[in-house]
C-alpha cells in the first residue's frame, strides 16, 4: 500500500506537503500545478484516504535509553522543551530511545535528534527522513540544521571570574565520550576553550588537566587523582558538568580541603544537581528548554518552508555564583 512518503517521493517534495495536500489544506503555500501533481499521482499509486495520517508525525531520537535519561537531567530538560513546543504545531510524537527505529509503525515527517551521533547513525537516520534537526551535535558541516550551547564564551567568563582573583593555577576535570554505536569519539569542547584560552594567556599546564566520563564517579575519582599527582593543588578548578563537580566535591571533603577556601569549583549546565550539594555549586547555567523549543521552530520552517536553508544555533550561557567560588569585592 502506497504510503504518504512514498508519494513525496516521487513527486520531489517533502511528506508534510503531501499531508496537507491530500487533506485539503487550502492555507498551504503551493502552486495548483503542485497541488495538482500530488494528487494525481496519489490516484495513480492508488492511496487510500484511509492510510491518511492526520498529524504531522515527528520522531524524537534519543540517543540515551530511557533509565540513562533519568540520570541526565541535561537531556530531559531538552526533551521538556521539545514536548512543550511540540503541542503549539500539534505534531504527533514519537519517542526512540538509543537511535532504535525499530520501535517505529508508519511514516515519519521529520526527526529531532538529541545527542552525539556517528556518520552511520546519521545516514541511517536520513533512511526515516531528510527533514532533521540536531541538538548538541554539530551536523552543520553536513547539511543539518544544528541548535547548540556557547561553549566558547561561558567558559572563558568562568576562567576570568578566577583570574581576577589573580589565579593562575587553574586546573580542569573534563570528560570525553562515544557515540552510541561506539564508531564516534566526541572531544569535550568545554576543554578546547579551556586550553586555547589558558594558552593564550601563557597559563596552560598539562598537569593540571584531568580526563574522565561525565559521571559523578568520574568527577570523584579524577579529583582524587589530582589530589594525589600534585604536590600543590590548583586554588580553582573548571569542571565540564554538574555530576563530575557533585564527585570532585566529594574527593575534596575526604581530603578536608575546604571548599572554596582551598579549592574554588565552577562547574558547567547549572542542571538541579548544582543546587543539591553542600556548598552548592557554581555553574555556567545551559538555556536547556530553550535549545528544545529552538530546535522545534527550525523543523517546522524545514517543513513548511520551501526555501529553508540549514541553520546553525548558539544559544548564551550565564554565569550563576553560588557557594563553591569566593565573592569577589568590587574595587
Amino acid at each position: 500500500m502506497a504510503t504518504i512518503r512514498d508519494i513525496a517521493k516521487r513527486a520531489s517534495v517533502s511528506p508534510a506537503t503531501v499531508s496537507r495536500v491530500l487533506n485539503n489544506d487550502l492555507t498551504l503555500s503551493v502552486t495548483d500545478d503542485t497541488r495538482e501533481r500530488i494528487i494525481k499521482i496519489a490516484e495513480e499509486m492508488n492511496y487510500s484516504k484511509t492510510s491518511k495520517k492526520s498529524q504531522t508525525r515527528i520522531a524524537l531520537v534519543q540517543w540515551y535509553s530511557e533509565s540513562q535519561e533519568q540520570d541526565d537531567i541535561y537531556y530531559m530538560m531538552i526533551r521538556e522543551g521539545i514536548e512543550k513546543q511540540i503541542q503549539k504545531f500539534n505534531f504527533e510524537i514519537i519517542r526512540i530511545f538509543n537511535n532504535d527505529f525499530s520501535t517505529i509503525d508508519g511514516d515519519i515527517d521529520g526527526i529531532i535528534a538529541a545527542g552525539k551521533y556517528s556518520f552511520q547513525q546519521v545516514d541511517h537516520m536520513k533512511k526515516y527522513s531528510d527533514n532533521i534537526i540536531f541538538i548538541d551535535d554539530d551536523q552543520f558541516q553536513n547539511g543539518f540544521d544544528t541548535v547548540l550551547t556557547d561553549f566558547k564564551y561561558g567558559v572563558q567568563r568562568a576562567l576570568d571570574f578566577f583570574l581576577d582573583q589573580e589565579i593562575k593555577e587553574i586546573g580542569i576535570i573534563y570528560g570525553e565520550e562515544k557515540s552510541t554505536d561506539g564508531l564516534k569519539t566526541i572531544v569535550d569542547k568545554r576543554f578546547d576553550c579551556y586550553k586555547d584560552y589558558m594558552a593564550q594567556e601563557g597559563l596552560f599546564q598539562e598537569k593540571y588537566c584531568f580526563k574522565g566520563d561525565f559521571s559523578k564517579k568520574s568527577g570523584y575519582e579524577q579529583m582524587k587523582l589530582a589530589i594525589k599527582k600534585l604536590d600543590n593543588l590548583p586554588k580553582a578548578f573548571f569542571i565540564s558538568n554538574d555530576p563530575m563537580s557533585a564527585g570532585a566535591l566529594r574527593a575534596l571533603q575526604e581530603a578536608s580541603i575546604s571548599v572554596p577556601d582551598d579549592v574554588q569549583i565552577f562547574s558547567f549546565n547549572n542542571t538541579s544537581v548544582a543546587g543539591y550539594v553542600n556548598p552548592e555549586l557554581s555553574s555556567i547555567s545551559v538555556s536547556t528548554v530553550q535549545m528544545g523549543a529552538a530546535a522545534v521552530q527550525l523543523l517546522y520552517d524545514l517543513l513548511m518552508n520551501k526555501n529553508h536553508v540549514p541553520y546553525k544555533l548558539e544559544l548564551a550561557t550565564k554565569l550563576i555564583f553560588r557557594e563553591s567560588t569566593k565573592k569577589v569585592e568590587k574595587k
